[in-house]
């Protein structure tokens, strides 16, 4: 199974390991699950868990060190072209270009601008809804 998890799913994975979340990297760590991530993904990332107040959950070293796992081992594939409205945040479009672009199975957010698009394709689920469809161990 293919997904592009939202950046926030990642950064809820750090903050708590056991969650739903984290269950989604365990699983790709498994190769259960293939994660697609793209340039802008992974900066979007680095930029938001660089700031202050994730301090409290992780240093920056294993920010770093977590993004560049992810680049060196997920799936990296070419930034795609954002479709414009696309969501009702236009900070999400680029998400679903790359879903769509990356021929994702499903685009995984815990973010009500893409869990509440209606006829999403690729389907957007949220990261306990996937881990439920996921063949257990």
């Amino acid at each position: 199974m293919r997904a592009v998890l939202d950046p926030n799913v990642y950064i809820a994975a750090l903050i708590s390991p056991t969650g739903a979340p984290g269950q989604l990297i365990a699983s790709w760590v498994d190769r259960r699950l293939e994660l697609v991530v793209s340039t802008e993904l992974l900066e979007e990332l680095v930029t938001v868990l660089e700031r202050p107040k994730f301090r409290r959950w992780v240093c920056l070293e294993a920010a770093h060190a977590f993004v560049a796992g992810l680049r060196e081992a997920a799936t990296l594939v070419d930034d795609a072209t954002p479709v414009p409205g696309a969501t009702a945040d236009p900070d999400d479009d680029y998400l679903v270009a790359l879903a769509r672009a990356a021929e994702a199975d499903y685009l995984v957010s815990g973010d009500a601008h893409l869990t509440e698009v209606s006829d999403p394709d690729p389907p957007v689920l949220t990261p306990r809804q996937l881990l439920a469809l996921l063949e257990p161990v």
